[in-house]
């Protein structure tokens, strides 16, 4: 496992002192954050907690078939902010399900929703980079984590290493998030109206992005308190690279112009419920899966 170190944040501006903010910093900043956000996201139509989403639509129907059956198998959910998706795994029959999130507020909710569903899940507060210890060692048969998960990792070779520590021999590993490509691409105003250009890095290298704002993508009222937060950028070769220099066989990767909510106000509904650029638009990978398993 690598250490925490100081580094830039791009984008961002430095303390009164004129440095730029550590590595740990960022990360509580982050955690802050998404404690703040969470009240928002908990009375928020987006995630329908009224009853009007389930867990299953939160995936695309790829997921499932590249998961397989998961009936007795223990299920492992990285990042779960909400337990949103985590919910899916309890109900397809895993053994036992683990939601892990570094959010207090974000587990504190999850554990109240599992609760009066009537859900057998269980959640721990962690930052994923300490989740062997948080776990005390538990091995798991599947790893799921993604959609706006990578972003908040300031190291991909530690997290793919706990990743890989954390799965049984034979166990897969499954990540669902969106693509570096839709990170770097923003709307930008242009003669027809808004156009999607490339407005942020694809490629690590430069340090994270700052954002301060009390708006999160959900609806809802502006976020209270903690507005600060920081996203690194990786590509797709750095994430597959670091998965397989943790031990990890990648078995599939795949694209899709797919994504579960309508990101951009140009977006049309898709067959299965999701969302896609209109035909007009070319076709670009909005989301990608890795699946891979340990030997």
């Amino acid at each position: 496992m690598t250490t925490e170190k100081s580094g830039p944040a791009h984008g961002a501006t430095t303390t009164a002192e004129g440095v730029p903010p550590t590595v740990a910093e960022m990360v509580r900043a982050n955690r802050a954050n998404w404690d703040a956000r969470t009240p928002v996201h908990v009375a928020s139509e987006f995630y329908g907690l009224d009853g009007s989403r389930t867990a299953d639509d939160w995936f695309a129907p790829f997921e499932w078939t590249d998961l397989g059956d998961l009936a007795g198998r223990d299920v492992l959910h990285l990042q779960c902010h909400l337990g949103t998706e985590t919910a899916a795994f309890a109900e397809r029959g895993a053994a036992h399900t683990v939601g892990l999130d570094f959010s207090a507020a974000s587990v504190a909710a999850a554990r109240r929703l599992a609760r009066q569903a009537g859900r057998d899940v269980e959640f721990v507060e962690s930052d994923v980079r300490h989740a062997v210890r948080a776990l005390d060692g538990r091995r798991f048969d599947v790893i799921y984590t993604g959609k706006g998960a990578l972003c908040y990792l300031p190291d991909l070779t530690a997290w793919a290493e706990t990743v890989a520590s954390l799965l049984r021999p034979g166990g897969t590993f499954y990540l669902v998030e969106f693509h570096p490509l839709l990170n770097a691409l923003g709307p930008t105003p242009g003669p027809d109206g808004e156009e999607l250009l490339l407005r942020h890095d694809y490629l690590a290298g430069r340090g994270p992005l700052r954002s301060d704002t009390p708006h999160t993508y959900t609806d809802g009222p502006p976020v209270e308190g903690a507005t600060t937060s920081y996203e690194w950028r990786y590509g797709l070769g750095e994430v597959i690279s670091a998965v397989v220099a943790a031990g990890l066989r990648i078995e599939s990767v795949r694209e899709t112009e797919l994504l579960p909510w309508q990101r951009f106000a140009a977006m049309v509904p898709a067959e299965n419920g999701w969302w896609r650029l209109p035909d007009p638009e070319p076709r670009v990978p909005l989301l990608f899966a890795v699946r891979a398993v340990k030997e």
